[in-house]
């Protein structure tokens, strides 16, 4: 082995309770281009070789992030957290940007298919897809804070079985409503050349583009934090 460091993780750990364990390690998997969220419920090997990466250089790679960054994510480790405040940072952190970011994004995405579509096709079918996936993510959001997190509340002061039984039948549909999400923004990846603009791009047609992989990314954190760590929860109860 090249490296000498110390290895952390083994091949057939998940990748979702890597990145629960350390979750430093989800920038890392974002920057090459592995699934933690929705995909992450497989081992990492599984993940490497659909990528056509060796895993021997993934857990290299990932031991030398724990020891550059011994005390990462120290303080906001929410595996450990008490769910309402899970729930909390869930609702104030990703929710909010959802709501903030989606419309004034949809303005971006209309424009550069309005301006470019005609040259680049492509752009009408991402703001077709965009269009679809705030429709989507609002709606969903609101299901959780409306119906979902109070049971979830509820469930945690009485621990009562219908309670808890109306919530994986809830958190069933919430996760299939997250696959549909991840298969839009992978299409939109594809669309965008992984979010790369053409050499001529504009200003507005470059920032576009930039935005949408940050959703992508808001998107991943967003998903990993309830699938992994918060639903488990109850469907493990």
């Amino acid at each position: 082995m090249a490296n000498n460091v110390q290895l952390y993780f083994d091949k057939e750990d998940f990748v979702r309770d890597i990145v629960v364990q350390f979750p430093k390690s989800a920038d890392y998997f974002r920057s090459r281009r592995i699934d933690f969220c929705c995909g992450g419920n497989r081992p990492l090997h599984e993940a490497a070789a659909e990528r056509n990466m060796d895993v021997e250089e993934l857990l290299v790679d990932l031991a030398q992030l724990v020891a550059d960054h011994p005390d990462a994510e120290e303080g906001d480790s929410w595996a450990v957290a008490e769910s309402a405040d899970l729930i909390g940072h869930i609702v104030n952190k990703h929710h909010r940007y959802l709501r903030e970011e989606l419309p004034e994004l949809k303005k971006s995405v209309m424009k550069v298919s309005r301006v470019h579509g005609e040259s680049g096709p492509h752009l009408i079918e991402v703001e077709h897809l965009f269009g679809q996936l705030m429709s989507e993510l609002l709606e969903h959001t609101g299901k959780e804070e409306a119906e979902v997190f109070p049971k979830m509340i509820n469930w945690e002061l009485g621990q009562e079985d219908e309670v808890l039984s109306k919530l994986r039948s809830s958190i069933e549909e919430l996760e299939a409503e997250h696959d549909a999400a991840g298969d839009i923004l992978k299409k939109l990846r594809e669309l965008t050349g992984d979010f790369v603009p053409p050499a001529h791009a504009c200003t507005t047609y470059r920032m576009t583009y930039a935005r949408l992989e940050e959703l992508e990314g808001m998107t991943f954190t967003h998903v990993h934090l309830e699938n992994n760590i918060l639903f488990p929860r109850y469907t493990k109860a």
